[in-house]
């Protein structure tokens, strides 16, 4: 009996063994412009730019916005252009 115990236990160590119950898997972001299709980033919108942007006036990393590397490079553009037009701040005060 003790045998089938320990065996149940090595064979659940055995089947998973990156499973570690304090860390649970992160559901992948998902890009918000390739969801939404009908969604296109302009760069004098400032709602919309807002939100790639963090308070300090950083750009926010693709991990933070989810978005995807063809459209983290078209936010990029977009912060930039919104920043030279003086729409968007380069720091916040």
């Amino acid at each position: 009996m003790a045998d089938n115990k320990r065996n149940k236990k090595n064979n659940r160590n055995n089947s998973d063994s990156d499973y570690n119950p304090k860390f649970r898997k992160m559901r992948k972001k998902v890009c918000p412009l390739c969801a939404d299709k009908d969604l296109v980033l302009d760069y004098k919108n400032y709602e919309q730019i807002r939100k790639f942007v963090n308070d300090k006036g950083k750009i926010l990393t693709r991990r933070a916005t989810g978005a995807c590397a063809k459209h983290q490079r078209d936010i990029t553009l977009a912060v930039k252009r919104a920043r030279q037009i003086a729409v968007l701040p380069y720091t916040a005060e």
